[in-house]
């Protein structure tokens, strides 16, 4: 089995021969139809870099909607409406400029990664800045939404690695 540098590499490389714009229209529809999706009132995205899913048109729903915010090595959860002011971060990622508000509210956390697999183990860019707030909230719904390319059968994983409840696959 590839280690997660590896797959990361490879994870990457996929992402960039592939139609975002398209698989991210699929994934905005797919996720609309989630029962958990529909269900939950308060839900948090993340901002997409270049060549992830981008779930945005999800704003226009009726819910409340949160971004992470990176503070030293753990995530806040910040309010975030359409067209409001983002900032780029430390890591390159894009950020509200909001007043942290408490995770506890969230229902549905919408979890970024580069693979997942069969058992919900997702791949992620490697900080642990999702394990490790995931593990604080693990009460809360998680869902991840990834092109098809990049499932598969098994991930490498550590005992700090935190399982997806429900992956949508595009």
């Amino acid at each position: 089995m590839e280690d997660k540098i590896d797959l990361r590499i490879r994870a990457k490389y996929i992402r960039k021969q592939l139609d975002i714009p398209k698989l991210s229209s699929c994934a905005v529809k797919l996720v609309r139809e989630n029962e958990t999706y529909l269900q939950a009132k308060n839900v948090m995205l993340y901002y997409p870099t270049k060549y992830e899913i981008d779930l945005l048109a999800l704003l226009d729903d009726d819910k409340n909607f949160y971004l992470p915010k990176v503070s030293g090595k753990d995530l806040l959860v910040c309010p975030f409406k359409r067209n409001e002011k983002v900032v780029l971060s430390s890591l390159k990622i894009k950020e509200p400029c909001s007043l942290p508000s408490n995770p506890e509210i969230l229902d549905l956390i919408i979890v970024p990664a580069l693979m997942i697999d069969k058992n919900g183990y997702r791949l992620g860019y490697g900080g642990g800045f999702y394990d490790r707030f995931l593990n604080k909230y693990s009460g809360t719904k998680t869902l991840t939404v990834i092109p098809d390319k990049l499932f598969t059968d098994n991930l490498p994983r550590e005992e700090f690695d935190r399982k997806i409840d429900e992956f949508i696959l595009c």
